[in-house]
This record gives C-alpha cells, sequence and structure tokens, in this order.
C-alpha cells in the first residue's frame, strides 16, 4: 500500500473515531435527553387532563415540579442522567403551563447534570439603588433606598413597581436584618435580591449621644460602666474620635515615679484582643498648685502612649454640682496624673480624714493605689449591655465561657467562687495552674481573722511561710480553718525584701518558698483594696531589712509601715493556686455570677 493509501486510511480512522466520540458523548446523550423532556411533558398534560381545575386562569402560569409527577405516580419510570445510574434533579426540574392565544402553552425545564433544558428558567436580573450590605449605627434613620432595574432574558425590561420587598429595619434594636426583593418573568421564573442591613451600637456614637456637647460623664453615678478585658471600668468621655476608659477601682498599689514601668506589667494581663482595641493617646500631665486644685482645663500633656492616669481636670469636670461627689473619685488613695514638683505628685480620696480636700500631694516614692486609664477605638461595637454596673456594655474582646472547660483556659479578672469565698483570676500559669486572689479578708462569722507576729520574735520582720509565729507561717497553716482548700496545691512564691520602703522592681533580693495559702503582693494584679474589702486589713509579702518592717494593707486602704510591727495586727487576704484539674461548672465569670467549679 503506497503512502498516501495509508495516509486517507489514517484520517478516516481518525475521522471514524471522532464522529463515534461525538456520537457517543453528545448526539446519542441529547437523544435521550430530547426523549425525556418528551416524556415528562405528556406526564404533565396527562396530569392535567385528570386534574383540569388546576389549570391556571388568565395569565397565570402554574408550575409542576418533576417531583409531583413521581407522587402522584405519572411518571411511569425515573429519568436518568445518561450514561449513569443517577436520576435528573426532581426539585429543579419542572413542567410550566400558560395560556397563550386561548391555547395551554407546556414548557419543560430538565436538569440532568450538565444537560439542561434549552427553555427560559432564570428569573430577572434586580439590581439595587445603593449597596447590599449596609451599616447603620443604633437609633439612626434608615431609608431604603430600592431597586434601580428588573431586566429579563427573554422578557426584557420589567416594571420596578412589580417587584415585591419584604422585611423591616428596626433602628432601635442591634441586630441584622434582611430585606428581600422578589421578581417574577412571564414564565413564573422568580428572583430573590436580599439587602443586608446590620444595626450596630458604635461605642463613641453612644457616649456623644449620652453626653451631649460636653463629651465626658457627670454626676455621682452615671451609667457608664463598661466591660473591657474582663473588668469593669467606667467610661470618662470621648477622646478626639475614640474613647477614654478608667478602671473601675484600684489594681494595685505602686509607687508614683514607677507607674509607667508598672503598666508594663498590667498590659500583659490584658487579653489579645482587647490590646487590639487600645489607641495611644494623650493624658494630662501638666504641673497643680495647690492654689489651682480647682482647674476643669489642661495645659500641658505627655507624649502618645497606651496608658495614664486619670487628672485633677477630669474629676473637676465630672461633678455635676458644687459639692457633690463624682463617680471617679474613691475612698482609697489613689495616684493622679499631676505633680505638684519634681518631688510630690497628687493623689485623690472621696474626704481625707480631718481636712475638706478631695486632692493632697505626697512624695512620689511612697505607694498609693493606681487605677489606669486607657483610651480605645470609637468605631468599637457595643455586642450587650446597657452601661449600668450590673449590665456593663461588653465588647468584642469579650469572649462568652464555656461549661466544662478548665479553669485555666479563662482570664485575668474572671471571678470564681469556692469554698464560701469569691476569688479573682490573677493569672493562669503554664504548669496548668490558675493563681487567684480573694475579693476580701477572710472572716469567721461576723468577726474577721486577726493575725500578727508572736512576742517571741525578734529582730528584723520578714514574711516567711516557714518560721512558726511568722505571719506567713500563720497564714498557710490557719486559713484551711476559715475556707475550703482541698482545690489548691501547693506552689512556689516569691517574698520580695527591700532595703526601705518597698519600690516597683527596687527589691535588694528575693526569697522562694512553697506554700498553699500566702498573703497578695502590693504591685500584683487586684491587690490592692478596694471599696468592698475596705472592712479591713491585710497582710502583704512585700518586707523589708530596714527600720520600718514589714508592711500591711490598713483599714482604709493604704500600705502602713511601722518600726513596732510585732504588735501590728492585719487581716488575712489569701492568695492560691487552683489544681489544674479544675473545670468551671456554671457561671459567667462576672462578680455578680462567678465560675462555680468542681475538680
Amino acid at each position: 500500500m503506497s503512502e498516501i493509501m495509508k495516509n486517507k486510511l489514517r484520517v478516516a480512522v481518525t475521522v471514524f473515531i471522532v464522529c463515534l466520540f461525538i456520537w457517543f458523548l453528545v448526539v446519542y446523550p441529547m437523544i435521550i435527553f430530547h426523549r425525556n423532556e418528551k416524556m415528562v411533558e405528556k406526564a404533565a398534560k396527562d396530569y392535567f387532563e385528570l386534574y383540569s381545575n388546576e389549570l391556571p386562569l388568565g395569565e397565570r402560569v402554574k408550575t409542576l415540579k418533576l417531583s409531583t409527577l413521581y407522587d402522584k405516580a405519572f411518571m411511569k419510570k425515573d429519568v436518568f442522567i445518561p450514561y449513569t445510574k443517577k436520576t435528573c434533579s426532581i426539585s429543579n426540574s419542572w413542567v410550566k403551563v400558560k395560556r397563550v392565544n386561548g391555547e395551554f402553552k407546556y414548557y419543560t425545564y430538565l436538569e440532568c447534570g450538565v444537560l439542561t433544558s434549552a427553555v427560559d428558567h432564570k428569573g430577572p436580573e434586580i439590581k439595587l439603588v445603593g449597596e447590599t450590605e449596609i451599616t447603620v449605627d443604633k437609633g439612626e434613620e434608615f431609608k431604603d433606598l430600592g431597586v434601580k432595574s428588573v431586566v429579563d432574558n427573554s422578557d426584557g425590561r420589567l416594571n420596578v413597581k412589580d417587584v415585591t420587598k419584604k422585611g423591616n429595619v428596626d433602628t432601635s434594636k442591634v441586630g441584622v436584618y434582611k430585606i428581600n426583593y422578589i421578581a417574577f418573568d412571564s414564565l413564573s421564573n422568580k428572583t430573590t435580591v436580599t439587602r443586608t442591613v446590620t444595626v450596630v451600637q458604635k461605642l463613641a456614637s453612644t457616649i456623644k449621644k449620652d453626653t451631649g456637647k460636653a463629651d465626658y460623664y457627670v454626676g455621682n453615678n452615671p451609667n457608664n460602666y463598661i466591660y473591657f478585658s474582663n473588668m469593669l471600668f467606667r467610661i470618662i468621655g470621648l477622646n478626639g474620635n475614640d474613647v477614654k476608659i478608667v478602671a473601675d477601682k484600684d489594681i494595685a498599689n505602686v509607687n508614683y515615679n514607677a507607674i509607667d514601668e508598672w503598666f508594663n506589667y498590667y498590659e500583659s494581663h490584658l487579653t489579645d484582643e482587647a490590646k487590639r482595641l487600645i489607641v495611644e493617646a494623650k493624658y494630662c500631665n501638666m504641673d497643680i498648685s495647690d492654689k489651682t486644685l480647682d482647674t476643669t482645663q489642661c495645659n500641658n500633656y505627655s507624649v502618645k502612649k497606651k496608658f495614664g492616669l486619670l487628672s485633677i481636670d477630669d474629676i473637676n469636670r465630672s461633678i455635676a454640682n458644687s459639692g457633690e461627689n463624682s463617680y471617679l473619685e474613691m475612698n482609697t488613695i489613689t495616684w493622679l496624673g499631676n505633680s505638684k514638683d519634681k518631688k510630690e505628685a497628687y493623689t485623690n480620696r472621696a474626704y481625707f480624714f480631718g481636712t475638706d480636700k478631695d486632692y493632697m500631694a505626697f512624695d512620689k516614692v511612697h505607694n498609693f493605689g493606681v487605677r489606669p486609664v486607657t483610651t480605645i477605638r470609637g468605631d468599637s461595637l457595643i455586642i450587650s449591655g446597657t452601661g449600668t454596673a450590673t449590665d456593663p456594655y461588653k465588647l468584642k474582646d469579650y469572649i462568652k465561657p464555656k461549661r466544662n472547660v478548665d479553669l485555666n483556659t479563662r482570664y485575668t479578672g474572671e471571678y470564681v467562687t469556692y469554698g464560701g469565698v469569691l476569688w479573682r483570676i490573677v493569672d493562669t500559669n503554664p504548669d496548668g495552674t490558675t493563681k487567684v486572689i480573694s475579693e476580701r479578708s477572710l472572716h469567721d462569722g461576723e468577726d474577721y481573722v486577726i493575725v500578727n507576729y508572736s512576742d517571741a520574735l525578734t529582730g528584723n520582720l520578714t514574711y516567711n511561710p516557714e518560721e512558726k509565729g511568722n505571719v506567713g507561717y500563720i497564714i498557710n497553716n490557719r486559713s484551711s480553718e476559715f475556707i475550703d482548700t482541698k482545690y489548691f496545691v501547693n506552689h512556689e512564691i516569691k517574698v520580695p525584701i527591700y532595703r526601705g520602703e518597698p519600690n516597683y522592681n527596687k527589691e535588694v533580693e528575693t526569697k522562694k518558698y512553697t506554700t498553699k495559702i500566702s498573703s497578695p503582693n502590693m504591685y500584683e494584679m487586684f491587690s490592692a483594696a478596694s471599696d468592698d474589702s475596705l472592712s479591713h486589713s491585710f497582710w502583704i509579702v512585700n518586707s523589708t531589712i530596714s527600720d520600718i518592717e514589714n508592711p500591711g494593707m490598713s483599714e482604709i486602704g493604704v500600705i502602713m509601715y511601722g518600726e513596732e510591727s510585732i504588735y501590728y495586727e492585719y487581716g488575712i487576704r489569701p492568695v492560691a493556686f487552683f489544681d489544674k484539674k479544675v473545670i468551671i461548672n456554671s457561671g459567667n465569670g462576672t462578680k455578680d455570677k462567678p465560675y462555680v467549679i468542681e475538680k
């Protein structure tokens, strides 16, 4: 055979194979598909011959689904996708009937895998005016912009007035609302387009509505509580477009000249979500004399930073009327952001004993309460709450607890009830234990438990839980008489020892002990006395090796020192470590609904 003949044969074979493929892959499947279309259409006609009363009137369209034809037994056998045992879609396949020029016309649509009928089965295209996703602030007016156009691939442009709108938006309530726009073409093919309207409550907008032109809260107890990083704060007001807040209570006692350094420790205890909401801002740090303590203006500010302190002008502006108190004033002695001079800075107390002053200057080396002030994003969304003490605003940094999870998965600041005592989480530790501090000093019935150094002790008095007669020893060994300690484990503690009056991170040595119950470190989270715990004093672990003996927290919330500490008496405010196996059984971790735990 010649080469030419061989080439012709190859071409013929190739053409034959291609034709064979086209037949089996295209032509034959389409023959089967069209045969199925006719079979379904005949079944529909048989159906309407029996149920003629269901035929549409006027220009209406009647849709008969393939599933109905199966259910009513008008289909004698299943309709399959060619070359498979998989049936065509019974929910998306249908026959529509419409009266055209006085006669009923049938439109059959089958969906069999990649094969679909050529009949018009798509609804019209709806275009809206404006965005399909809109965010509206709570209380703002929402006006729906409606439909721009409706165009069908068969019927052309349709009247926008024929579009049906379903759904409403209530801007008085936070939530997600959906408005559905529904249109049909002449074959009743339906299209639905949804506009989603999210009603949010922005923090800055809420404060603006509450405070008006002032932009800050005034009075003794405005509803300006906010839950931030699992701790209760008060909203001071707007700081530009953002929001300035302050801790509701003193967190710790710190010497003034180390507060910025202490803020680094404080920040490490905030949740990652809360840190992302913080913005750097300037805080008032102007020097004030005793003659200008009534100022409501600030003329000097710090550089931008994450944390600051309340200033005298903050408090003065928050007082509604002369002689009244402010929600910003405390019964403890708390540092303010204003210095008197290089040596002294001002503190605030609702009433200093023996004076009518609200502000008093002290040496910056002393340790007084610190209430962190920070600024958070004004566009932060309030997810719940009404701003009251029992229902504070909550932001997206709040992570609702789950049941039956380990306590050590929760956060600094949350509350736990155990053994008849309310505890607060200080730290969750790498070894799985959870460090907690009791909310107040221990009591035995109506009386508070008082301990002091034994008269047999002489010489320097430092906190030592291994020395009999030492307050550290007494606290560790007597606490089990008043509280259940079975869920607590022995844990290493550090006793910082100073040469003179304690100053943050200035200890001359640190001693380590293993103990189950100990006293607070005055610089750690929640170690400060609060209004709720002023009913009694408590010992602290911070110790000295000078003539100033081991200090304690007094009944008025001030760190006390003295040369005769052997005779001093203070209460017990336990610090302990929960076993890593402790789990949350119930509760929300808040003060009014603390976690209930079990092991």
